[in-house]
């Protein structure tokens, strides 16, 4: 039956850009398209992600995968979206707190209020304050991504490699500069995984996995795309990509003030490699459509976009990718969902 359902359905490959709290807008995003997949005008292929982008996408990844493994329902596999959105949300008085503090110390900074102490993540300082603050929080995994993480994503019992869809996770090589697309088809997927690519060297230490050092992949893939296309023959490749951009492409006036300048340059960074693949994939495109290049290994790959409410972006500013007011989480999601909603009765 479900095989039948998907029979002329779009393959679909989902990217999603990473941008901290603002990605609770992804979460959103992919709630919605989980549901709508039901209908068999699309299915599901492979998800991307980076940095919170990541989080998001192993989240939809391991709800589809129960879903097909006919453990979970749908509404399952939506619902783990949302528990770890609740979940890392500020819930406790203490952590509103602690979240006002953080958000209202990184505006003043930018607003040059404030003068910006740098501290290394290795220092014994650093170190031995946080271990001691995790050790006095009521909800530990508020302090602490990788239990926060792993009381969300249970990828034991995964088969890997042969597990649809795909999921590609972001990171960088330290010391090499390479790029890493941690990959489901390799058996890469791992917290350690899904840890590198959310790692902010100026805040987290570096990840270990094997022989090499990871940080966050916005230094890298924001998200991985190409790898989408790799090693796959033309009929296994996707029909369509649709990209949860995160950091908008324009800007209505140019920056002045600290803050507003750090947070334009993130987002320029943000969509630098994304924006070269994409171009890449529209240009092959061209030369399959008028013949210019002609192998069975080649399709034309539609490419869309799904991005937040003008209204919404224009509230938001660099301090606002660490707020984790539950309120603000929850617009961020509604957003996403009503997005989503928009995308797709549009698209159909």
């Amino acid at each position: 039956m479900l095989n039948e359902t998907y029979k002329d359905a779009k393959r679909v490959a989902i990217a999603c850009q990473g941008g901290g709290s603002h990605t609770a807008f992804t979460a959103g995003v992919l709630k919605s398209l989980l549901r709508a997949e039901a209908q068999g005008g699309y299915k599901i292929d492979a998800l991307s992600g980076t940095s919170g982008g990541a989080i998001c996408a192993a989240l939809a990844w391991l709800g589809l995968l129960k879903l097909a493994s006919g453990s979970w329902d749908r509404e399952q596999a939506v619902r783990l979206l949302d528990d770890f959105w609740h979940d890392n949300s500020a819930l406790l008085p203490w952590e509103g707190i602690w979240n006002d503090l953080t958000v209202g110390v990184i505006q003043l900074q930018g607003q040059g209020l404030l003068p910006e102490v740098k501290t290394s993540p290795y220092s014994p300082q650093l170190t031995n304050s946080a271990e001691l603050l995790k050790s006095m929080a009521p909800r530990k995994e508020f302090l602490d991504l990788r239990l926060l993480l792993e009381k969300h994503l249970k990828f034991d019992g995964i088969g890997q490699p042969g597990a649809v869809p795909r999921l590609l996770i972001g990171a960088v090589k330290v010391c090499s500069g390479e790029f890493k697309a941690f990959d489901s088809l390799k058996d890469e997927i791992s917290i350690d995984a899904v840890l590198a690519s959310t790692t902010l060297p100026g805040v987290f230490k570096a990840v270990s996995i094997g022989n090499d050092i990871y940080w966050d992949g916005l230094f890298s893939q924001n998200p991985p795309v190409r790898e989408f296309l790799q090693c796959l023959k033309g009929e296994q490749k996707p029909d369509e990509i649709w990209v949860i951009r995160i950091n908008p492409e324009s800007s209505e006036y140019a920056p002045t003030r600290v803050d507003e300048i750090e947070d334009r340059r993130n987002e320029l960074s943000g969509n630098l490699s994304l924006n070269q693949e994409l171009d890449f994939i529209r240009k092959v495109n061209e030369w399959v459509v008028d013949r210019t290049l002609n192998s069975p290994s080649k399709k034309p790959i539609a490419i869309r976009m799904l991005t937040m409410s003008e209204g919404l972006t224009k509230t938001l500013d660099y301090a606002s990718k660490l707020n984790r007011d539950p309120a603000f989480i929850a617009t961020l999601v509604a957003d996403g969902e009503a997005r989503a909603k928009e995308f797709l009765a549009s698209w159909n």
